[in-house]
């Protein structure tokens, strides 16, 4: 199955489209993505395949998951997304488990966006949460990005103390893809409770990278985004 996984996939592949891929995930020398390699498969496709393998074991997924093929870890983390979804008590726990110890090879930001709210924030959402702040004091870049981002599925449920806290540590933190995951998971709040989000701006925003409250305020109106930009950090 998993062969077959893998040559579904490349049916879907264009040169141009990875060729494209590569500038866009930043994979150049000292870039955030150096080394990803690329086969230019679409998001949309990547999908289709998944669902043609949605039985795939989880350790077959596991092993799709260490490819250096972006699009095959994207692929394992679909279908393990599903595994997830329908897996008793048991497998979800395993699944959980084999996410947390390959985050190395969920290392780009569209790996992170899309399973750490299903795998991690789904996971913890009745059990400790202890495991994200963990995961934002890590010197990895993208085990921080997975703990801002798996609080999307407690903001889903109208619950927003561990994003805030979580947000709160990572306001000195020097990656612009960190401070952009956060301003967008505060926005994400004020969606739901714009006074939960306009407090925690008037206590922080002084202290925000400049990033970072440019997306959480981004749908406010131009003269309240004006006034917030004008007294941010770094204004001149």
């Amino acid at each position: 199955m998993l062969q077959e996984a893998r040559d579904a996939l490349r049916e879907f592949a264009s040169e141009a489209d990875a060729k494209h891929l590569q500038r866009f995930f930043k994979t150049g020398p000292g870039e955030y993505g150096e080394g990803d390699r690329f086969i230019g498969v679409r998001v949309p496709a990547t999908r289709k395949v998944a669902r043609m393998f949605r039985a795939m074991p989880s350790a077959d997924a596991q092993t799709l998951l260490t490819s250096g093929i972006h699009e095959e870890r994207l692929l394992a983390l679909l279908i393990l997304i599903g595994l997830y979804q329908r897996g008793t008590a048991d497998q979800k726990q395993e699944i959980f488990d084999l996410y947390l110890v390959n985050t190395r090879h969920i290392n780009n930001w569209d790996l992170v966006d899309v399973s750490a709210e299903h795998v991690v924030g789904a996971h913890l959402w009745d059990k400790s949460r202890a495991p994200l702040f963990n995961l934002a004091r890590s010197a990895d870049l993208w085990e921080r990005r997975i703990a801002v981002m798996a609080t999307f599925h407690f903001i889903k449920k109208n619950q927003f103390d561990e994003t805030l806290q979580i947000v709160e540590m990572l306001l000195s933190d020097a990656h612009d893809l960190i401070h952009k995951a956060a301003g967008w998971m505060l926005r994400e709040i004020g969606k739901r409770d714009p006074a939960v989000e306009e407090d925690f701006l008037r206590r922080y925003h002084q202290h925000m990278p400049r990033t970072m409250l440019r997306y959480a305020i981004e749908k406010f109106p131009e003269d309240k985004r004006r006034r917030y930009l004008l007294k941010g950090r770094g204004a001149g």
